[in-house]
């Protein structure tokens, strides 16, 4: 068995995030895992839309689209704003267009 560079170890384990950081990051992850809030996601990239709209777009019930914009918004991906009784959501930032983007660049990409 070869002997483990320390250098290395001690490199790779000072970048490694904290245990909570690493907890953080996967349940954000986890919220990228389920494909109606992708499409959700998707539906938000260029303009904000109000739930009835989304579920008309997505085929799917207000009350399930609710649900899942109110996974959405906890998890701080989407941001909503309320004009008069309509509430509109969006992409919360840059960071989630972002995200959107380069996972959509991957899964695009040829082997």
């Amino acid at each position: 068995m070869e002997a483990i560079n320390k250098d290395k170890a001690n490199k790779i384990i000072s970048s490694l995030p904290s245990d909570e950081k690493s907890r953080s990051l996967a349940e954000l992850f986890k919220n990228f895992g389920d494909a109606t809030r992708i499409r959700i996601l998707y539906a938000l990239y260029e303009n904000e839309i109000c739930v009835n709209d989304l579920a008309e777009l997505l085929n799917m019930t207000q009350s399930a689209i609710s649900h899942q914009l109110r996974v959405l918004k906890q998890s701080r991906l989407i941001s909503s704003r309320r004009e008069g009784k309509l509430i509109y959501y969006s992409l919360a930032d840059e960071h989630v267009r972002s995200l959107l983007s380069v996972g959509m660049e991957h899964v695009c990409e040829e082997d």
